[in-house]
């Protein structure tokens, strides 16, 4: 293939991927990447834990330098310089130096866009203001170090409870200060259903991190000197805040990309075909800056993360370089979180999302240790999985612990990948021993509760949705005792044979254990005495945290 000069503009994931393996696919042609900023190639998600502390080193979060990329693989490297437009008619580009202000035009045969997003900033007063900060770049934990290390700051307000946000929370709450964090929606981690969610809440509640959810920013207040001392929310309250961190979320950057009439996409970033194609053939986009066909949907969509930025870059330097190329993959948007020591993972769609996109979703839940109880250390997880109440097939799911989730939430994106359903999760050979799992693993009780309830062997509701049904909870008299929801009535799940008679056949009842298990088992008692009967999903421990029902009584 005759191409005589690849252009990469932006470095990181997906650009320093497509570079390089361009080069491993054609040694001879010419190859130059473009940075606006001063690292080709550092490692984002690690920002949060330098800032921490836990990183000490500035760089370790360096994955390659100038000097390496060239040498290794003789890719003219350069750092400070800017695309200011693309002429496609003559393809080439304008390239000015930030540091000497001098432009000259570069002419290329294929160009391949890694432009990245930026940290959505709201166009309100003092957001400049020199103690007001976003986190996306070396640059910008710079200048969160530097402030941090000079004015001391004692309190931190926190915008946006993404990922991010979370990850910094803790960051700054180890470094002393007092930190609150505000998300506009009702819970933290929107990606996450709230029910699930409702656990890392919790955990940085434990940890003394204030959190405001359902409510967003509505200004900022300086002082004379134009540094920001509060912030004011939507519902009026006032934040007193040394130090403000915008993380609300992220924009493509498609300014270069829509100025040369490249098609932008639905979801706001730079609409590709299979091989990270443009709508010019020869200029490419891969990243954040890119949209990708979703796993699940089967519709364009962003999922800005890192895996997907690094597979999109080595697609694009393969095909630009030799023509040819496999195809892209369709992400499902798995992620990982840590906050403290609890741990929440996602992948595909959430409920609301699922059924936003079109699907009939119903959802299972399953709450146990992350191995054999039997074994010294068990750890409690939460798991919830989506399914398509028609084909079975998975959706999606989530998971909040504190051991055991990262392997849980890659099982399940597996079996998103594959197209699998509940079935299929639920005949899954997992490796067990008892300190890494139990025999039957908790991802196989969620998929045999799918399956339970897609059958119609046990018919199962949320507590929400109970409507009017008699709830009889069969948890122990001690468990009962000490809460239950308002109404309930107590029959342990050991009395319940020897009590049908206490039970009308004309009313409709829901059972409610602490997690769902004895729940169950108390529906097929009822189900099969002829007594409608539904299990109330998660049992009481989702009851309490969804509904807002006392956690136990005093």
């Amino acid at each position: 293939m005759g191409v005589s000069h690849i252009v990469v503009v932006g470095g990181v994931a997906g650009g320093m991927s497509a570079a390089t393996r361009a080069r491993r696919m054609n040694e001879h042609t010419r190859i130059t990447v473009i940075e606006r900023g001063g690292y080709i190639s550092f490692a984002n998600c690690g920002l949060p834990y330098h800032i921490a502390g836990r990183i000490v080193r500035e760089d370790k979060l360096l994955v390659t330098t100038v000097e390496q990329v060239r040498a290794r693989f003789a890719i003219d490297v350069r750092v400070q310089t800017e695309v200011m437009r693309i002429d496609r008619a003559g393809k080439t580009v304008e390239v000015r130096d930030l540091k000497s202000g001098q432009v000259e035009m570069m002419g290329y045969d294929k160009l391949i866009l890694a432009t990245g997003a930026s940290a959505i900033v709201p166009g309100m007063e003092h957001v400049r203001a020199e103690n007001v900060f976003t986190l996306r770049s070396m640059e910008d934990t710079r200048a969160i170090q530097k402030y941090l290390g000079e004015k001391k700051p004692k309190s931190a307000v926190i915008v946006g409870a993404g990922f991010i946000g979370l990850e910094m929370a803790e960051a700054l709450h180890d470094r002393g200060l007092a930190v609150t964090v505000v998300e506009k929606v009702d819970h933290v981690l929107p990606p996450l259903d709230r029910e699930v969610a409702v656990d890392v809440e919790h955990e940085l509640r434990l940890h003394h991190v204030e959190v405001i959810t359902g409510t967003g920013l509505a200004g900022l207040v300086a002082d004379e000197a134009g540094r920001v001392t509060h912030v004011v929310l939507e519902d009026q309250r006032k934040l007193a805040a040394e130090l403000v961190l915008l993380s609300i979320g992220v924009r493509a950057n498609v300014g270069l990309a829509k100025e040369a009439g490249l098609t932008i996409g639905a979801s706001g970033a730079i609409a590709v075909d299979g091989y990270q194609r443009t709508s010019d053939a020869d200029i490419y986009a891969v990243g954040d800056v890119a949209e990708v066909t979703h796993g699940v949907t089967g519709r364009n969509a962003r999922v800005p993360l890192a895996g997907p930025a690094n597979k999109q870059g080595r697609l694009a330097g393969e095909h630009a370089a030799s023509g040819e190329a496999r195809g892209a993959d369709k992400p499902v948007g798995t992620a990982v979180v840590q906050v403290f020591s609890e741990t929440a993972g996602l992948t595909g769609l959430g409920e609301d999302a699922a059924r936003k996109a079109g699907f009939d979703v119903d959802t299972a839940y399953v709450s146990g240790g992350h191995h054999a109880g039997y074994y010294p250390g068990a750890e409690r997880l939460r798991i919830k999985i989506i399914y398509d109440r028609a084909t079975g097939k998975l959706v999606g799911g989530q998971i909040v612990g504190k051991q055991g989730v990262d392997k849980r939430i890659d099982v399940l994106a597996t079996v998103l990948h594959f197209g699998g359903t509940i079935d299929d999760l639920a005949a899954l050979d997992l490796a067990y021993a008892p300190q890494f799992g139990s025999a039957k693993d908790l991802l196989h009780m969620a998929g045999f509760v799918a399956q339970n309830q897609r059958s119609g062997v046990t018919a199962a509701v949320r507590y929400r949705d109970v409507n009017g049904a008699s709830v009889i909870d069969v948890r122990t008299t001690e468990e009962f005792a000490r809460g239950s929801v308002p109404g309930a009535r107590n029959i342990p799940l050991d009395d319940l044979r020897g009590r049908l008679g206490e039970l009308e056949r004309t009313r409709e009842y829901a059972v409610m254990c602490q997690v769902g298990l004895r729940g169950h088992v108390a529906a097929r008692i009822l189900s099969q005495n002829g007594i409608m009967v539904k299990n109330i999903k998660g049992g009481y421990a989702l009851a309490k945290e969804e509904m807002d029902v006392p956690m136990e009584k005093a």
